[in-house]
């Protein structure tokens, strides 16, 4: 008989393999906060700072005793962490690195053809000219590698050869990023960042493609095929709808059905015991938490539309006439249930939180205890800021 979970029970598993639902306690450096990365399998870098760059806000929503400053030791000091792609820029375990080796290969038989193409023709021409400026001058940004007119237009718009040259050979692995100065990525040479035993390792194509598909499985809870592929975004449907034929033929996987939010079902695959797992999570706890757009839970923005029945999609891109809600818009969680969004900005000039705008989700009743819950929650984050304040535009409440 097929297990079927209700959408309560697979929101509950969902967020708890999401370190989501457990109180936002507990240590946040060191190895701590590595094993939480772990956990999540990435965290990904984003550049937008309206309140604090993404990657800083997944980790205090999970952690309230994080702060900014606590992660840089673990990728530059420490090398527990490694930066490359997954769906985009992502900080990933430096105990992964081994299985990457399948995401260079398909990079480099990817990137050269279409980067000469997108980018900019005879980029191939500078890799040994950058490998060998790295090699003997050392670290190097975007603004310093190549020469002449390249060096000095130094902007991260400008994909000049030498600057294409140097981003393809981090994402085929022959450099590694070895810290950030003002956001902008440093490389080196892989073999003065990554340990030796993990360069080292060299999983084949067979073993890479299992471990992934698992690794993927055990943070997404229950998945279909597409899922699965996308959540490193390394792997291929076909191969990936193989991986899954196989475990089930072993008893390793087995069919699912998920309950939505609408009351439909939608057919996945779980590890065995399903029910019992999500049976043990613990219920999330009734405080509101804000949430970056880049937030693993929502990094599927169609899986939690259909676990949630919440509708996100990020407006920066969308000129300021046309957007629905704002800008930078950061969803609110409260228990298992995504109750609103609200947009809001960390005024540093004048040490304040500026609450801009609330949308309450449909059906939400803001009363007197959600508020309460809500300016509890902001008063936290404007202390991860570094902020003394919150303030409240007028009419700042907006319901549906």
């Amino acid at each position: 008989m097929t297990v079927r979970l209700d959408n309560a029970l697979a929101r509950r598993l969902f967020l708890h393999v999401h370190a989501l639902g457990e109180p936002p306690a507990g240590p946040a450096r060191g190895d701590a906060l590595a094993a939480l990365i772990g956990r999540l399998g990435f965290v990904q870098v984003d550049s937008v700072r309206t309140v604090e760059r993404a990657h800083h806000m997944i980790l205090f929503a999970r952690r309230q005793s994080y702060r900014p400053a606590n992660l840089r030791p673990l990728v530059e000091r420490d090398r527990a962490l490694f930066e490359h792609w997954t769906h985009d820029a992502a900080v990933i375990p430096m105990g992964f690195y081994p299985y990457w080796h399948l995401r260079f290969d398909r990079d480099r038989a990817r990137l050269q053809p279409r980067w000469e193409k997108w980018r900019r023709e005879g980029f191939a021409e500078k890799i040994d000219a950058v490998l060998a400026q790295i090699e003997t001058e050392g670290p190097c940004s975007s603004a310093e590698v190549g020469e002449g007119e390249e060096r000095r237009s130094g902007g991260w718009w400008d994909w000049h050869p030498s600057k294409t040259a140097l981003e393809y050979l981090w994402r085929t692995g022959r450099l590694a990023v070895s810290r950030r100065e003002a956001f902008r990525k440093v490389y080196d040479l892989s073999e003065r960042v990554i340990p030796e035993p993990l360069r080292a390792q060299r999983p084949s194509d067979g073993e890479a493609v299992d471990w992934l598909c698992r690794a993927a499985l055990e943070r997404l809870g229950f998945a279909t095929h597409g899922e699965i592929a996308a959540f490193w975004d390394t792997l291929r449907p076909a191969e990936v709808r193989a991986w899954c034929e196989r475990a089930q033929a072993a008893g390793r996987i087995e069919p699912v059905e998920i309950e939505l939010v609408d009351g439909s079902l939608r057919r996945a695959f779980a590890f065995p015991f399903l029910r019992e797992r999500a049976e043990a999570a613990p219920r999330p706890p009734g405080r509101m938490r804000v949430l970056s757009p880049f937030d693993p839970v929502l990094r599927d923005r169609a899986r939690a539309e259909r676990l949630f029945g919440f509708h996100y999609r990020i407006e920066i891109f969308t000129p300021a006439e046309k957007r629905r809600y704002g800008y930078y818009v950061f969803p609110l969680l409260e228990g298992d249930r995504l109750v609103g969004r609200i947009d809001m900005v960390a005024n540093r000039a004048d040490g304040a939180l500026d609450v801009t705008a609330l949308w309450p989700e449909r059906g939400v009743r803001w009363g007197e205890g959600r508020q309460a819950r809500l300016e509890a929650e902001l008063a936290r984050v404007a202390r991860f800021a570094g902020l003394e304040e919150v303030r409240w535009a007028p009419g700042w409440l907006r319901l549906p």
